[in-house]
């Protein structure tokens, strides 16, 4: 009996110790797992840091080259007005100069630069041409650097509603057939305006979209067919109610808006040739 106390004893013992010896085997393992993860994370962190700091110089490179092509291109910019301005002879200038005297102050507001001016000049010869020395009500003309932009009221081209062009607006075409004509290098684009009223239920004009396009044809066919304009210079455009001059709130406004804009590219020597009004354009 004492025999058998004892041999259960040894063997409980020795199941214990070799319980013992597993666990601490399995946590030196584990203890070993966590050293390695504790590197490699140490590792990734450095690596981290390491491709941040590189990809923060990239991005600093990147913006100081930006900075350096910004700096170029505004100077460029700079140069070739200076260079335009120099490309005026003193005869143009004189020109430039007597034309303003003829204006009154309130085509002058905001005249500031000798660009401003030469601007304001030539929208003005520009607007006598065309208008022949009509009420110019109807056409307002503006001038953002060497690009004409005219906006012709649709009273004066159109019939409401209509895109068939109306006895009045012959005249205009003519002279601005004219223009185009003076040189073959000149670029024209025509676009249809109109304000945001929907059209009249079964009309035979699908919307506003159809109507503006479709005043800007008429225009450009105008000027080809009738008028000998190049049809390889036009360009036709419909921009329907969505870039209107001001808020279609009030039956004024909504006329403001019912236009056609003519945009006229003509090149350097040609757009200084538009501040002699006694001359041909």
């Amino acid at each position: 009996m004492i025999k058998m106390r004892r041999s259960l004893a040894v063997t409980v013992f020795s199941t214990a110790l070799l319980a013992s010896c597993v666990s601490k085997k399995k946590y030196v393992a584990l203890e070993g797992e966590l050293d390695n993860t504790k590197s490699t994370l140490q590792k990734t962190r450095v690596e981290k840091e390491e491709i941040e700091e590189k990809y923060a110089a990239i991005e600093a490179r990147v913006a100081d080259y930006n900075a350096k092509i910004n700096s170029l291109r505004s100077s460029n910019d700079e140069k070739l007005e200076m260079n335009d301005v120099t490309a005026m002879s003193n005869k143009t200038k004189d020109r430039m100069r007597k034309t303003i005297a003829k204006m009154d102050a309130s085509e002058l507001e905001g005249v500031e630069t000798l660009e401003d001016s030469i601007n304001a000049a030539i929208s003005y010869n520009l607007k006598n041409e065309i208008t022949e020395g009509k009420d110019g009500d109807d056409v307002d003309i503006t001038v953002d650097k060497t690009v004409v932009m005219i906006n012709v009221s649709d009273k004066l081209l159109f019939r409401s509603g209509s895109y068939r062009l109306s006895n009045d607006a012959q005249p205009l075409l003519k002279k601005l057939a004219e223009v185009i004509n003076s040189e073959p290098s000149m670029e024209v684009m025509v676009e249809g305006h109109t304000d945001n009223r929907t059209m009249v239920e079964d009309s035979w004009l699908e919307d506003n979209w159809d109507l503006s396009v479709r005043r800007a044809t008429a225009v450009v066919r105008q000027l080809q067919d009738k008028y000998d304009v190049d049809g390889a210079k036009l360009i036709a455009a419909g921009r329907s109610s969505y870039s209107p001059l001001v808020e279609n709130t009030s039956k004024d406004n909504m006329a403001k808006n019912r236009r056609t804009r003519i945009v006229v590219i003509p090149n350097l020597d040609k757009f200084f040739a538009m501040l002699d009004s006694e001359g041909e354009i």
